[in-house]
């Protein structure tokens, strides 16, 4: 007989009950630091229209994008039509949450507030090549601001991405730290260099994989790239400049003489002043660090851009940025936004490796319920629902079987009490609980279990 795979397919995970746990714990934590900002929850579906979705991601995110056929009669026409791969294809699987929360800004405009603060939290999918930390189907963390122009909404956003670092234990000074820039900044050190404005943008898909080949890596792709040499080489002294992690009070003037001759760039700095105070009087404030090569790989970020980095992973731990014209893309006019996306599995993994996460996330039950015999399985059966009923998470053992047995199960699931009756007990309408770590026992009214199971609960807490 043919063996059937049994392994995901690659870059997509199956979630045992801890892996669901940890999961959990950093998704409650995100909520409650959203939702003290003000935040409101937002979905949108995994599927949208391919329209929708392309050419907002710019070079990398367009060979990423999961493409769906079209279906049935359609798709039959397109192939006797012998139709190239885009026409076979009307719809992609969600690529980030940030345009379809534009398609949807634009769809129900009308219902929402002039400024409208969201949170979404869902799975996006990129054909990505499967790398530790990356993955083809994961979770993105989205917060944005849509409707302020101001850049107290990007303050906004990176103080509550900072909490939640904070929460779940990322309070070292070391532990993260964010990147911040502007694309304003950037493009005017770019016109600086003198970089033709038909291959900025391939200059910017260089510049963004810094952190992946390094310095000497962006140089070979932007000469790759037929960048002209002299702006390479003065790109490249730019780098040199204004690269590694300095304190900004001597990074600023820095840049500012750079784009000493750029009006554009010279106000994206202003946006950078303002931002930064800002965050001096929130939580992010220690954790900022400006960096004018940042890129951000997204074609739609239009002003402030950050990203966090964390000191043991090579790639980003999330990020995001302002895009005050994405959203007139389908609203038809200009729409100011800005958002911040965490990148839940990159941090999953860090808190992993450096084991921050609580100790008690076990959600195994509390109480194991104990069947000795068949014809005492009604009323073991009432003194498990009993027991629910009082916050108590108590599995009832399958099937009567002999005690033994049952100790070996409960050990297996670590579970430390159990609830056993035999035919006096039940019918005395008692039970004999025990707690099996400290080895105590103890027989007594049924309606008084859940009472005394509590207590050593909490005992032991």
């Amino acid at each position: 007989m043919k063996s059937i795979p049994v392994t995901p397919v690659s870059g997509m995970r199956d979630f045992l009950p801890l892996d669901v746990a940890q999961r959990d714990h950093v998704i409650q934590c995100i909520r409650r630091v959203f939702e003290l900002y003000g935040f409101l929850p937002m979905e949108t579906p995994a599927l949208e229209r391919l329209s929708t979705l392309q050419g907002k991601y710019g070079e990398e995110g367009e060979q990423l994008m999961y493409k769906v056929l079209k279906r049935g009669a359609k798709l039959e026409r397109a192939r006797a039509l012998e139709a190239g791969a885009d026409a076979l294809a009307d719809m992609g699987l969600r690529y980030d949450l940030t345009v379809p929360l534009a398609r949807l800004a634009a769809a129900h405009s009308g219902e929402l507030l002039p400024v409208f603060k969201r949170y979404q939290i869902q799975p996006v999918y990129r054909a990505e090549r499967p790398a530790k930390g990356r993955y083809r189907e994961f979770l993105q963390c989205d917060v944005d601001i849509v409707g302020l122009e101001s850049v107290d909404a990007e303050a906004d956003v990176i103080n509550a991405g900072v909490q939640i670092l904070r929460a779940l234990g990322f309070d070292k000074p070391d532990d993260f730290s964010i990147r911040l820039n502007h694309r304003g900044v950037l493009m005017g050190l770019l016109r600086t260099a003198r970089v033709p404005k038909d291959l900025t943008a391939s200059a910017l898909v260089a510049i963004d994989k810094a952190d992946k080949i390094g310095v000497e890596g962006v140089q070979r792709e932007l000469v790759d790239r037929q960048l002209p040499p002299e702006s390479v080489r003065t790109l490249m002294r730019f780098m040199a400049e204004c690269g590694g992690e300095e304190n900004r009070d001597s990074m600023l003037p820095r840049v500012a003489g750079l784009l000493a001759q750029d009006e554009a760039g010279q106000d994206g700095l202003a946006d950078l002043r303002l931002l930064m105070e800002l965050l001096d009087h929130g939580p992010a404030g220690s954790a900022v660090r400006l960096d004018p090569f940042l890129a951000r790989g997204m074609g739609y970020y239009t002003g402030p851009i950050y990203e966090i980095q964390f000191p043991d992973l090579s790639s980003s731990g999330g990020g995001g940025g302002r895009y005050d014209e994405l959203l007139g893309l389908f609203a038809g006019r200009r729409i100011p936004a800005c958002g911040f996306s965490l990148g839940l599995e990159r941090i999953l993994l860090i808190m992993n490796q450096r084991h921050m996460f609580p100790p008690d996330l076990n959600r195994s039950a509390q109480v194991l319920v104990a069947q000795l015999e068949r014809a005492l399985s009604p009323y073991m059966h009432t003194v498990a629902h009993a027991l629910r009923q009082a916050g108590l998470r108590a599995d009832l053992f399958p099937a009567p079987g002999r005690l033994r047995q049952q100790f070996r199960y409960a050990e297996k699931r670590g579970i430390r009490l159990m609830v056993i009756a035999g035919a006096s007990e039940a019918e005395a309408q008692e039970v004999s609980l025990r707690d099996l770590e400290r080895g105590e026992r103890i027989r007594l009214d049924r309606d008084q279990a859940a009472a005394q199971l509590h207590r050593w609960l909490n005992e032991a807490a």
